[in-house]
């Protein structure tokens, strides 16, 4: 609809590879996050580390499927194996059933391929039916607050991808005090997301001198994406991927903790180029072959 009204849509938690590959717009431009580059985090190192075997906890809904579908291929594309998957209803607060699939496949780790109140109900279950112990769960997608949510005591060691983390370096402690002063609360990847895509757009109307969609849109694709609080040398591609370092994340523990919101440690740089996927590879019609 964006579309036919010639409106810019900016989307920051919304995770589809589709929304710039065969829904793609002139329109719209995909910020923070999508499936494939949280599964080339998460998945890539979790198999590197011993975790070979999968088994999947998936929403039942195009989000779902999509992290999946992306996590299981880099999973088998680094030597690994999907022992099998089980759909759950979107949104579901019983994982019983689901969880005991899990267990029976034996396999090793178990990758969560939902989001928010979905994913801390499969993880605290998990933990309360003593799967967690010989069983290894992945968050898929995990942000700030679900850790805050679960606490450090059922959630540590847990490895996830992140866009964002408030306490990377000094200009992303410097944004999140402001944001912090505000809402008393640090900020998720989303959040962070959510700024830095509207002053993208704000710069580019004015470098563009209108705010037209598709002429914005442009300008946006021509001007690089420099806002120390989120990203550094980031870039929108033609398919209206916006391109930026990922960072791959573990959980501290209790007593790594220094304090309240001091939960992640980053454990590697993903490069831009290497966290999605390649414009080569696009469905979007927008792509010059």
């Amino acid at each position: 609809m964006a579309n036919q009204k010639n409106r810019v849509t900016l989307i920051s938690t919304g995770a589809s590879t589709k929304i710039t590959g065969s829904n793609c717009t002139a329109t719209n431009v995909h910020w923070t996050y999508d499936t494939y580059a949280l599964a080339v985090g998460t998945g890539r190192a979790v198999v590197a580390n011993g975790g070979d075997t999968w088994f999947f906890l998936t929403a039942d809904y195009a989000f779902g499927h999509s992290l999946e579908g992306d996590t299981a291929a880099v999973v088998k594309a680094s030597g690994g194996k999907v022992l099998g998957t089980v759909r759950h209803p979107f949104p579901n607060a019983d994982f019983s059933s689901f969880l005991l699939q899990a267990q029976a496949s034996g396999a090793k780790i178990i990758g969560l391929a939902n989001a928010g109140a979905d994913t801390t109900n499969a993880i605290k279950q998990a933990r309360e039916f003593g799967i967690t112990p010989t069983q290894t769960l992945a968050g898929l997608l995990v942000f700030l607050t679900d850790i805050r949510s679960l606490g450090l005591e059922t959630s540590q060691g847990m490895m996830l991808t992140t866009g964002f983390y408030w306490d990377r370096n000094d200009a992303t402690r410097a944004w999140s005090k402001r944001f912090y002063e505000r809402h008393k609360a640090q900020p998720t990847m989303g959040q962070a997301g959510v700024y830095s895509s509207l002053m993208h757009y704000f710069k580019a109307i004015e470098k563009a001198g209108t705010d037209e969609a598709v002429a914005t849109v442009n300008k946006m694709r021509e001007l690089p994406v420099n806002d120390g609080m989120f990203a550094t040398n980031g870039k929108v591609r033609a398919d209206g991927r916006m391109v930026h370092d990922m960072y791959l994340a573990q959980v501290k523990t209790p007593a790594e903790s220094k304090g309240e919101w001091d939960y992640l440690k980053i454990i590697r740089t993903i490069p831009g180029d290497e966290a999605y996927l390649p414009l080569e590879q696009s469905t979007c019609a927008l792509v010059k072959k």
